[in-house]
Order: structure tokens, then C-alpha cells, then sequence
């Protein structure tokens, strides 16, 4: 499990843990001092697990201790960082040349370039040829920096001194609360200077997101939100990051990286003369801070990395504690006036809270709300002074339009001021049968103009292995799919809702009862937490399973097998830059990211895939979810082919998933 960033004794550590799948405190927690580093050995130990068999552990043993002092954990300044490691001897994996295994349009256009950076806009329902903007439209700019996407993604998490260097909008940061290793509250404070001539001060309050791709590009997201321990600032006016970040790729074997850079930003004018233009102008002369950190990389030779780990940066001091089972954690944190909180404690159990739920991300809700959308633009600039404080976006905050993850968790908890909201929920639940009917809650429209509704997608759409792919590594169109979407379950609990497809009154069951060949493929995708949501997929094949090797060796596998074959290609078709970004389009063996569990009956496989087992994955998912009624949701499954008797792969099945209402989520009662 990739457990992403942590702060040891002022130094920055990536962290991961192997643990025991069945027994999840049996675990060791390990850590690398760059994230190209911990991807690697993850990446290592996962080929070794999967391939066991005799004599692999004294392999291990020696391929890794001949690498271990530059990998320990160690103040030591003896220690040579610079030596690169040959990971070909002990992986023999190739990762998929591509970048994305999804065939779309672009949803950018060009409209110029400055400073060597090409600028682009975003076409929104891919009308390429209108030329009005948006009020805030969602710009990026795109330039290749003589740069590892590594060093590159390290200078940009920096908030530090180091920063001045190349960001000539930024004053100062903090961090305002870390979350978990891959999310985390920043406040950024902005010079005026480059500014329009009278315009004060702008400050940020973000959530922050970054995670690595398995071939080494790195995506960073932000998106603005109110945290009560950073109330608006005195001399600076809070602007609004609709969405925004950076994806960093590596091009030229790596040594130089492709940077785009993107920002939909309202920067809160109050004369409404100024807001189409002089905002756009503002937003893009932010982003020539990408041709900043060109030059500066320039001028480093590319090999500029952060010196810091910046002042605004949390601080952990980690004691372990000799007590079983918890350990102390004291903590440092910088508050929105500056004020330093010390001696902070928290218990941390050992227990495997990554593995669990998401609820450590619900609760964060009492502490940070997501920004609502601006209804207006009347804001005077004289309006928000220091009196502006919290009480005055309290009003906003009761509001249900809340744009993300911990807004629609809000909202969710508090169902019982929301009457309009509880009121429907109630009637909707009375109106559902119970015991419930699986398979038949969430309604089909092929039309795709039915909120809240399925259909399949076109297969067409995705990318697989094609029948060559060992040797010449391409990909081709999937044509068609092995089995026939036939229903959905948008479910939701207060637990883990496991073996839909046998429970008595499914629609499993119901064929199962007739006694036809029909086999069922449920894929049941668990988001836990205080209420754990369900979204089950029911796939059937009316041929025999023996007519498909692959499949038939999929589902007389054992996990471990499976967990290395089961394939998920995400698409977002319709939705916001930051989501797209968050889900990307590359296709992901599931089981080396979550957990599985796998649920077999006579006429079907069913598979659990629990999201909360991933810190990762919880991070996209938090993101989704607040954007969850705003899009349009592609998915297609397959099972991994790895040798020319397998080849070429073919698709099990596709999704489309329409504008999903988590409210719309049938209730089970116990």
C-alpha cells in the first residue's frame, strides 16, 4: 500500500506498507526518500509476491541487500543519494508504453502561446468553435522543462523559501491540516505587485491531491475550500480555485518533463466591468509561472531539487511508542494567523485504519467544507474586510449546493435540517421494495438522458492488447464485449454490503431458479464510511464459460491470481478538468491497487472491491463523489492477457453510468 508523504524529524519520507491480507496487524511500514524510489520497490515487491514459488526468497534477500543502506531510513549524510539503482534485476515487468487506453476527443483548443508556453482553453461540451469564454474559464498552459517529473513534482509540493525562485506570485504558505499521505489543506498568500494596478491582495485556502502514474508522470489537484482553522485573512481577499493543478510526464527518457498546467479561478472582482477580461488576463499571467520553472531548471542544468521542506510544511516528530498496538505522534501545526499550536498529540493505532473505511475522511468534514459555487458577483472588494469572518460563510456552508467530497458528506450527515432533502429521501425509500430487489434499483436509459440511470458503453471506446502486443506493444479497439450488461444496484448501508448475487430474490437467483446456462459477472464497487455506498454491475454470458479459456481461468483462479488479471479502463466522458485528471484514462489491475473479495456460486462470481483499502484511492473517490451528479461515468472490464496464447484480450463488459444522485441510493435495511 502506497501510504504517499510523511514528515519524519523534518524530513520528507515516502512512506508504504506490505501487510498481511488476512491478518492486516501483521504489517511493516517502510519508506524511500523520493517517490520514484518507493514506486519501485512497491513495484518490486508486488512481482515478487505474485510470482513465489521456490528459492525467490533467497533471490529477494539478495537483490535487496545489496540496496538497502540507500534505502534505509537514516540521518546519516554519508550515505550516497546520487547512485541510480538498476531495478531491471530484480523486475522483469513491462508497464504499457501508453498513456491512456480511452479514445476521445480533446476537450482543449488552442488560442495562443507566450513566454514559449502554448495556451489553451477548455471547449466544454465539445463545441471547439465558440469563441465567448466563461466568466472563470479553465485555462492551461503546456511547456517542456529540462526536468525529471520527480525533481519537477518536488519543487512544486515545496512551500517554502525555495519557492521565490521561480513563483512570482506566491508570498508565503502553510499547511493548514495533512490529512493523509496524499491529501492535505494549504493556504497560499499572493503578492499584489504583479497584480492590476489597485487590486489587493488575493490568498488561497486548497485542498491539496497528488498522486504518481506507474510510468512516472505525476498529477497534483487543487480546489478551494473553507477550513475554520484559516478564516479569511486580514489586508487579503480569499479568490475561489474552481479547479486547478499540474500533471507532470516525463518525455526524453526522462530527462526532461511535459508540464501542463491548469487554473478555472474566480478572482472575486466586484466591478462587473472588469470580470471577463482583466480575470483572464490575471489567470494567464499566473500560469507563465511554468515558464519561471522552465528557467530556473534551465539555469540548474535540470538538476534543481527542493532544499526544503518549507517552513508552512507540517512538522512531526514521531516517538514510538513501546506500548502494543498505538504510537505517538506529536505535531506541530502552523493556524491560519500565523500562531504555532505544539504538542498536539494523537493516538495512532496500529491497526489497519488505511484498510478500513473512509471514515477519518467524513469526519474531516467537521473540520474543512468544500467552496460553494458563487451565486453572485456583487462582493465589493471594500465589502471584504477583516470583519469578514467565518460567521459570514456560515450562511453558505448550510446551503446544500456544495461543490465536493466533504460538502456532500456534510450534506449527507445533516439530512435532518435539510428537510426538502430528508423528506425524499423518505418517500423515495417507502417507494422501494424491501427486502430489496437486487438488481433491478438503479434504471436503465439507453436514451442517456435520464439522470441517475445505466446503459453500456460503446466498446469502442477503449483500448486493449492487441493480438501482436509482446512484440510490437500496441493496442487496438476493442470491437465488441463477451458478456451483456444486464443490471444495476445503487445501493446504500450502514456496512459492507458483500454477495449480492446471493442474496434469495436477486436477479442471480432468479435465473439460477430456472435453471438456464446463464452465468453472472457482478462487479460490486463498495465506497465505505459512515453510510457505505454500493454500485453493482451485473454482467451475463449465455454461452458456456469453457468457450472463453481466459475468463474460465480467471474464475477457477485462486485470489492471488485474480488479483493480478482483473483489469478496470476508467473514462469520465462528462465532468470537470480536476476529475478527469483524478480518474485519469489508463487501465488498472484492480487487485495490485485494492481489495478484493471474491464471492463464487454455482452461476456466478462476484467482486467486492473495497475502496477504502487504498489511501489513494480514497482521495479520488472523495473528489468524485462531491462531483458525482455533475457527470458522466465510462468503465470497461477485462482480464490482463500476458502470453500470445492469451492474446488478443477482449473486453467482459462497459458502463455508462448517467449523472448518478447519491440520494436516489436505495436504503437496505438489516
Amino acid at each position: 500500500m502506497d501510504n504517499g508523504r510523511e514528515s519524519i524529524h523534518r524530513k520528507v519520507f515516502f512512506i508504504f506498507t506490505l501487510y498481511n491480507t488476512s491478518n492486516h496487524n501483521d504489517q511493516l511500514k517502510l519508506g524511500a526518500r523520493s517517490p520514484e524510489e518507493a514506486a519501485r520497490w512497491i513495484h518490486s515487491f508486488q512481482e515478487v509476491a505474485l510470482k513465489g514459488g521456490p528459492g525467490m526468497g533467497d533471490n529477494l534477500v539478495g537483490c535487496f541487500k545489496s540496496r538497502w543502506q540507500s534505502f534505509r531510513f537514516s540521518g546519516s549524510s554519508r550515505i550516497n543519494h546520487s547512485n541510480s539503482i538498476d531495478w531491471t534485476l530484480c523486475s522483469s515487468t513491462q508497464m504499457d508504453p501508453v498513456t491512456s487506453d480511452v479514445i476521445a476527443p480533446s476537450s482543449w483548443t488552442i488560442f495562443g502561446c507566450q513566454n514559449g508556453l502554448r495556451l489553451f482553453k477548455e471547449a466544454k461540451d465539445r463545441e471547439f468553435h465558440v469563441k465567448q469564454w466563461d466568466d472563470h474559464p479553465a485555462i492551461m498552459a503546456v511547456g517542456v522543462v529540462d526536468g525529471t517529473s520527480e525533481a519537477i513534482f518536488q519543487t512544486l509540493m515545496s512551500l517554502g523559501p525555495s519557492r521565490s525562485e521561480w513563483d512570482f506570485c506566491f508570498y508565503k504558505g502553510s499547511l493548514v491540516e495533512h490529512l493523509d499521505g496524499h491529501t492535505d489543506i494549504i493556504h497560499k498568500q499572493l503578492y499584489n505587485n504583479w497584480l492590476p494596478w489597485g487590486m489587493k491582495r488575493r490568498d488561497l485556502l486548497l485542498r491539496r491531491y497528488w498522486r504518481r502514474e506507474d510510468d512516472g508522470t505525476y498529477v497534483i489537484l487543487y480546489h478551494s475550500v473553507f477550513h475554520k482553522k484559516c478564516p479569511p485573512q486580514k489586508g487579503y481577499i480569499r479568490a475561489c480555485l474552481k479547479s486547478g493543478g499540474y500533471v507532470i510526464s516525463p518525455v526524453n527518457h526522462g530527462k526532461q518533463s511535459v508540464v501542463k498546467h491548469m487554473l478555472a479561478i474566480d478572482w472575486k472582482f466586484w466591478k462587473s466591468y472588469l470580470r471577463p477580461s482583466s480575470a483572464r488576463s490575471i489567470t494567464i499571467r499566473m500560469l507563465g509561472r511554468v515558464a519561471a520553472l522552465r528557467e530556473m531548471f534551465r539555469a540548474k542544468l535540470g538538476n534543481y531539487t527542493s532544499p526544503d521542506f518549507s517552513s508552512g510544511e507540517l512538522t512531526r516528530n514521531i516517538r514510538l511508542n513501546q506500548t502494543e498496538g498505538a504510537s505517538t505522534v506529536d505535531f506541530r501545526i502552523l493556524t491560519g494567523d500565523g500562531r504555532t499550536k505544539e504538542n498536539i498529540t494523537e493516538e495512532m493505532e496500529k491497526t489497519p485504519s488505511e484498510h478500513g473505511s473512509l471514515v477519518s475522511l467524513n469526519d474531516a468534514s467537521d473540520e474543512f467544507f468544500d467552496f460553494p459555487e458563487p451565486s453572485d458577483y456583487d462582493q465589493s472588494e471594500n465589502i471584504l474586510t477583516p470583519d469578514f469572518g467565518p460567521d459570514m460563510y456560515s450562511q453558505d456552508i448550510r446551503q446544500p449546493k456544495l461543490s465536493t467530497a466533504a460538502g456532500f458528506v456534510k450534506r449527507l450527515h445533516d439530512l435532518a435540517v435539510q428537510k426538502k432533502g430528508y423528506m425524499d429521501l423518505q418517500e423515495m425509500v417507502r417507494e422501494d421494495c424491501i427486502p430489496c430487489c437486487y438488481g433491478t434499483t438503479l434504471p436503465k436509459d439507453p436514451t442517456c438522458t435520464l439522470a441517475s440511470s445505466w446503459t453500456a458503453a460503446d466498446p469502442t471506446t477503449f483500448l486493449i492488447r492487441g493480438e501482436n502486443y509482446l512484440e510490437d506493444h500496441k493496442k487496438v479497439k476493442a470491437n465488441s464485449t463477451l458478456m451483456q450488461m444486464v443490471a444495476a444496484d445503487w445501493l446504500k448501508s450502514d456496512k459492507r454490503e458483500d454477495d449480492l448475487g446471493g442474496r434469495p430474490g436477486s436477479i442471480v437467483q432468479k435465473y439460477a431458479a430456472q435453471g438456464g446456462p446463464e452465468f453472472f459477472f457482478i462487479v460490486n464497487i463498495q465506497v465505505p464510511g459512515s453510510t457505505t455506498y454500493s454500485l453493482a454491475l451485473y454482467y451475463v454470458m449465455n454461452t458456456p464459460v469453457a468457450d472463453a479459456p481466459l475468463l474460465e481461468s480467471f474464475i477457477k483462479g485462486d485470489d492471488a491470481y485474480r488479483n493480478s488479471r482483473f483489469k478496470l479502463i476508467p473514462y469520465i466522458s462528462k465532468g470537470s478538468w480536476i476529475v478527469k485528471q483524478s480518474v485519469g484514462k489508463k487501465a488498472c489491475l484492480i487487485g495490485q491497487a485494492l481489495e478484493i473479495n471474491y464471492f463464487h456460486g454455482e452461476n456466478y462470481l462476484e467482486l467486492g472491491i473495497d475502496i477504502g483499502s487504498s489511501t489513494v484511492a480514497r482521495g479520488v473517490v472523495s473528489l468524485v463523489l462531491g462531483y458525482l451528479s455533475n457527470l458522466v461515468i465510462e468503465m470497461a472490464f477485462l482480464v490482463q492477457a500476458n502470453t500470445s496464447e492469451e492474446l488478443p484480450e477482449y473486453l467482459l463488459g462497459t458502463c455508462r453510468l448517467d449523472h448518478l444522485d447519491a440520494s436516489k441510493a436505495v436504503l437496505l435495511k438489516r
